[in-house]
């Protein structure tokens, strides 16, 4: 199938605050409790899923200070599918157009100038693997007719945190030409998009061949795609290994390269752009996880006759529908409603905790966006 497989692994994790954090996103957090997987290594199963199964690679991009995350999740694999993985470190954080970019130069320097590539995220719930891989494909054989494809979920209630794709006439069952797209809209405009029965939420999830996405670069956006295009392909004295693992470590010129790129989304720098754009509604079910309810929701799942999800809680009285997540011991009395986070900074993460009541966890972001005003970004 695809030539490459892009993971964008990077990010501050603030929407998860304090559980995650610049030092440990919400990609790397467990998706049961007390377990090793996590969000990012389902997403690196998912992606060795999904390429050429002869020549096939998946790039992982994320930030300098996360790979030894990355690494971690990938040492239980096995030694194949470690040679077919390359860790990028970005030297700074520039949003995905840039990234997406970054992963293409390297691809087109040192393999196919004209392969295929899927862009996935790192921090979604994707269920079962079959139907991913099933509307995968798809969107490689629409890749592959020069169109740039994105993957599309029918949305379930109206939310305010995503944004929208406006769909068109179909090509087939399910793949529609994408008329326009609309952001995060307010809680009203999101009800009356629902009631339209023609938008989808927008996952985040690319197709496309390289040639393809080059010429919308040149035209929406030279001046991301250019500083990278400029690089030489990075000789071997620019890798490293751990255990098995490739990491481009010293690629002449990138550091350059980032610094000259624009901060910018591939939604604003390209999609919204492009005029040969599809979407295929999504078989599989998909959750964002993107605020303390739904990730309370998810783990509260997975403890069956847990009143908590933290082992070490004392409470009196009925203390109905409390989610209580804690590293150390906690004790509540008298309260309803509330989702409470502690982090005692034990392991080396900044010590901070979070008390919201259920339903407003939107909030969060507010409060983060605070902590920045404040000049205590050492908390986040």
């Amino acid at each position: 199938m695809f030539d490459y497989c892009l993971i964008m692994a990077g990010g501050s994790g603030t929407r998860l605050w304090p559980a995650s954090n610049s030092k440990n996103p919400k990609q790397f957090l467990p998706i049961t409790k007390g377990n090793k997987d996590t969000f990012f290594s389902q997403s690196l199963e998912r992606a060795l899923k999904i390429i050429d199964k002869k020549s096939g690679k998946v790039i992982v991009i994320t930030g300098k200070t996360h790979i030894q995350h990355i690494l971690d999740a990938c040492l239980s694999l096995n030694p194949e599918d470690k040679k077919r993985l390359l860790l990028i470190p970005e030297p700074e954080a520039k949003n995905t157009a840039p990234a997406i970019a970054c992963a293409i130069a390297y691809s087109r320097k040192t393999g196919s100038q004209n392969g295929s590539m899927l862009v996935i995220t790192s921090d979604h719930i994707i269920k079962p693997i079959t139907l991913f891989r099933k509307n995968a494909k798809t969107a490689w054989h629409f890749a592959l007719q020069d169109h740039l494809v994105m993957l599309g979920i029918r949305p379930n209630r109206p939310e305010t945190g995503y944004g929208y794709i406006k769909t068109g006439k179909k090509f087939n069952k399910d793949v529609y030409v994408i008329e326009s797209f609309k952001e995060k809209p307010n809680l009203e405009t999101a009800r009356k998009l629902i009631a339209s029965n023609i938008y989808f939420w927008n996952s985040g999830m690319f197709a496309f061949k390289y040639d393809f996405v080059m010429e919308e670069y040149l035209k929406h956006a030279d001046k991301v795609i250019m500083p990278f295009e400029q690089l030489s392909p990075p000789g071997e004295e620019a890798y490293k290994k751990h255990k098995g693992i490739k990491i481009l470590e010293n690629w002449e010129g990138l550091e350059s390269a980032y610094r000259q790129t624009e901060n910018i989304s591939f939604d604003i720098a390209i999609t919204e752009k492009c005029t040969n754009a599809v979407m295929i509604q999504a078989e599989f079910d998909w959750i964002d996880v993107g605020d303390w309810d739904e990730y309370a929701r998810l783990l509260s799942n997975n403890k069956i006759g847990k009143k908590f999800i933290s082992d070490d809680v004392y409470s009196s009285g009925t203390c109905e529908e409390c989610f209580i997540d804690s590293d150390i011991p906690v004790g509540i009395a008298g309260i309803d409603n509330l989702i409470v986070v502690i982090r005692s900074g034990k392991d080396g993460s900044p010590p901070a905790a979070l008390i919201v009541k259920k339903g407003e966890t939107q909030k969060v972001r507010d409060i983060v966006e605070k902590i920045k005003q404040s000049g205590r970004k050492e908390i986040l």
